[in-house]
C-alpha cells in the first residue's frame, strides 16, 4: 500500500493540480478586482509638537486648533533667511517642506503641509518687533513711521521753519547692523522738501522718504475707547505744553478735566483712563494742550454682566453618580474634569456646603491620584468655563471658553486652599517640585478666539493654554501655596494688551494643582471657590 504522504506529493506535482491552481488564482484575481474598498482612511490630525529657530526672542506659540504657528524673532534676525533648529510633528507624519532643511523667508506667511492619510495645511507667521523712530524738537505728537511704505511723517506747528528743524534721535532699522545714506545724526535737518534716505541691513537696501508737514492746531484727540465704567483716551500735542483730557455726558453742559494721576505722557504723546462712569451712557471726550482744544469724540459705554452661575449654586448628579455644575435642564456654562475621573468612579470637583456665608453652595476642587490596580496618575480638581469634550485613554480633551464681548477690569471672589506636598509627578520637567507644597491656580483670560479652544493633556500631543499668545487680549491670575483656615476674598486685576480690542471669548479656570495639566501635584490638595463676579471700574 502506497503511503498517503507519497500520494499527496504526486498529486501536488501533477499537471491536473497545476491547472486547478492556475484557475483558482485567476478566479481570485478577478474577484479581487471587482471588490470595492469603501473603508475610509482614519482621520488623524497631524500636529506640530515643537518648533524653534535661530534668533528667536521667545518660545514659539503653536495653535493646534487653527493649525497656526507664531514665531517671535529678535530685531537683528534676518526674517528672510530663518533657520529652524527644532521641528517635531506627529508620529508617522510627513512634512512638506521639511523645515530642518534650508532657510525660509518669513516676511510673509509660510504654508507647510503635513501628511498622514489626509493633508493638513499649517500657517507659519513671524513677529519681529523692530523699534523705529524719528524725532525732532518741538514736534507735535510722535512722528508717523510707516514701515510698509518706508516713509516717515513729522508734524510741527504752524509758523515752524521746516528748513531748520533739530533732529534729536533716529532709528529706522535693527539696532547695531543698520547703515543710512545720508548718515542721519542728531543736529540740524532740512525737511522743507522730502528727504530720501537709503537704509541698509542684512545686505538689502530700503529707500525711505522723510516728510515734514505743518498742522494749524497744536493738539489732536487721536482715539477714545469706551468700556463699561471706564473710558481710555489718546491724544497728541506739543511736548512743551500742559496736555490732558476733558469729558462730560452728552446731556451735560460743563466739562470735567481728567485728574493728573490718571494721565500718562511721553513727550507729545499722552493718554488717560477715566473711571467711575455709568454703563450704557453717551460721553464726549476731547484732548487739550495748554489753551488749545482737540476734536470732540462721542462714545457710548458698554453694559455690565454677571458671570453665569458664578455663585456655583446650580449642580446636578447623573444616574452614574457624576457631579455637573449646572441644573439638569439648565444652562451649561461651567464644566469639570469629572467626565474623565468618573471612568474610575471618582468626582474630583463637587458641590460643597462649606461657603463664605454659611449658606448655599460652593465648588470644591480636590486633587487625587486616579488609579486602577495601582496604575494611574494625578487628577487635578478644577472647574472652568467651557465643556469637557472627551477622554482619550487616560487623558482629557477640553473646550475652553464661552462667548463674551465685554471688558471687565478685575475678577472678584472668595477662596480657601489647603496644599499638600507634591507627591505625584507626571512630567520629568517638574521633578524638582517633589516634596514642595502644592499651589492652587485661578486665572481669567479674554481672547479673540473664533471657537472654544481645545486643550489636550496627552503628553505626546499636549496642547495647553498660553497666556502670552497673541490671541489673548486680557489676562489676570492668582496662585497660592499654603494652608488657609477660612475663606478669604480675592481680586485679580485683568491687564489688557490693547484697550481698543474687543474680546470674543472668556475663560475662567480654578484648579487645585497649578501643574495639574502635567499630572503633577499633591494628592489631597483642596480648593474651595465661590461667589465669582467681575469688576468694571478702575483703579
Amino acid at each position: 500500500m502506497i503511503p498517503t504522504s507519497i500520494v499527496l506529493m504526486r498529486f501536488f506535482k501533477s499537471r491536473k493540480f497545476l491547472r486547478l491552481a492556475s484557475c483558482s488564482l485567476l478566479c481570485l484575481l478577478f474577484v479581487g478586482s471587482c471588490i470595492k474598498n469603501d473603508l475610509p482612511f482614519p482621520r488623524i490630525p497631524q500636529l506640530i509638537l515643537s518648533i524653534a529657530a535661530e534668533g528667536e526672542s521667545k518660545e514659539a506659540y503653536i495653535d493646534n486648533i487653527a493649525y497656526e504657528v507664531t514665531l517671535y524673532l529678535e530685531e537683528t534676525t534676518d526674517i528672510q533667511n530663518v533657520k529652524f533648529t527644532d521641528y517635531q510633528i506627529s508620529e508617522d507624519g510627513v512634512s512638506d517642506p521639511n523645515l530642518l532643511e534650508g532657510t525660509y523667508d518669513l516676511s510673509s506667511p509660510l504654508f507647510v503641509t503635513l501628511y498622514r492619510f489626509q493633508e493638513y495645511t499649517w500657517e507659519l507667521k513671524a513677529v519681529q518687533d523692530i523699534p523705529r523712530y524719528f524725532q525732532v524738537k518741538d514736534e507735535l505728537g510722535e512722528s508717523v513711521v510707516d514701515v510698509a511704505a518706508h516713509r516717515v511723517v513729522v508734524t510741527v506747528m504752524e509758523g515752524t521753519d521746516l528748513s531748520n528743524l533739530l533732529l534729536e534721535r533716529v532709528k529706522l532699522g535693527p539696532e547695531g547692523i543698520t547703515t543710512m545714506s545720508p548718515d542721519l545724526k542728531p543736529g540740524p535737518i532740512d525737511l522743507s522738501y522730502p528727504l530720501r534716505v537709503e537704509v541698509t541691513y542684512h545686505g538689502r537696501t530700503e529707500i525711505w522718504t522723510i516728510y515734514g508737514q505743518i498742522q494749524d492746531t497744536p493738539v489732536a484727540t487721536d482715539r477714545v475707547d469706551a468700556w463699561s465704567k471706564v473710558i481710555w483716551a489718546y491724544g497728541s500735542g506739543s511736548s512743551n505744553a500742559e496736555n490732558g483730557f476733558e469729558y462730560k455726558k452728552t446731556t451735560d453742559s460743563d466739562w470735567t478735566r481728567v485728574p493728573k494721576q490718571y494721565i500718562t505722557s511721553n513727550k507729545g504723546i499722552f493718554s488717560c483712563f477715566i473711571p467711575g462712569l455709568e454703563p450704557l451712557t453717551e460721553y464726549v471726550v476731547r484732548a487739550y494742550s495748554d489753551n488749545s482744544l482737540g476734536e470732540e469724540m462721542t462714545v457710548t459705554t458698554q453694559a455690565t454682566a454677571d458671570i453665569p452661575n458664578g455663585d456655583f449654586e446650580q449642580w446636578h448628579k447623573t444616574q452614574r453618580g457624576m457631579w455637573n455644575p449646572w441644573d439638569e435642564n439648565g444652562q451649561r456654562y461651567w464644566d469639570t474634569g469629572n467626565s474623565g475621573s468618573m471612568t474610575l468612579g471618582i468626582n474630583l470637583t463637587t458641590p460643597s456646603d462649606h461657603t463664605p456665608t454659611g449658606s448655599g453652595k460652593a465648588a470644591m476642587c480636590k486633587s487625587q491620584k486616579v488609579a486602577l490596580m495601582g496604575m494611574g496618575k494625578l487628577g487635578a480638581g478644577s472647574i472652568f468655563t467651557g465643556e469637557y469634550l472627551r477622554t482619550e485613554g487616560m487623558n482629557g480633551v477640553l473646550g475652553f471658553g464661552r462667548p463674551w464681548t465685554l471688558r471687565p477690569t478685575k475678577l472678584n471672589g472668595f477662596y480657601q486652599y489647603s496644599a499638600k506636598a507634591i507627591d505625584q509627578l507626571g512630567d520629568a520637567d517638574y521633578k524638582y517640585l517633589k516634596g514642595r507644597p502644592d499651589s492652587c491656580h485661578i486665572y481669567v483670560a479674554l481672547t479673540d478666539w473664533t471657537a472654544p479652544y481645545e486643550i489636550h493633556t496627552k503628553p505626546s500631543e499636549r496642547v495647553l493654554f498660553d497666556k502670552n499668545a497673541s490671541c489673548v487680549i486680557g489676562y489676570g491670575e492668582l496662585t497660592y501655596s499654603g494652608e488657609m483656615s477660612a475663606y478669604e476674598p480675592f481680586e485679580i486685576k485683568i491687564t489688557y494688551k490693547d484697550t481698543s480690542k474687543v474680546p470674543s471669548y472668556m475663560v475662567i479656570t480654578c484648579a487645585a494643582s497649578k501643574y495639574g495639566d502635567y499630572f503633577t501635584g499633591g494628592d489631597g490638595s483642596t480648593l474651595y471657590v465661590d461667589q465669582l463676579s467681575f469688576g468694571w471700574d478702575l483703579p
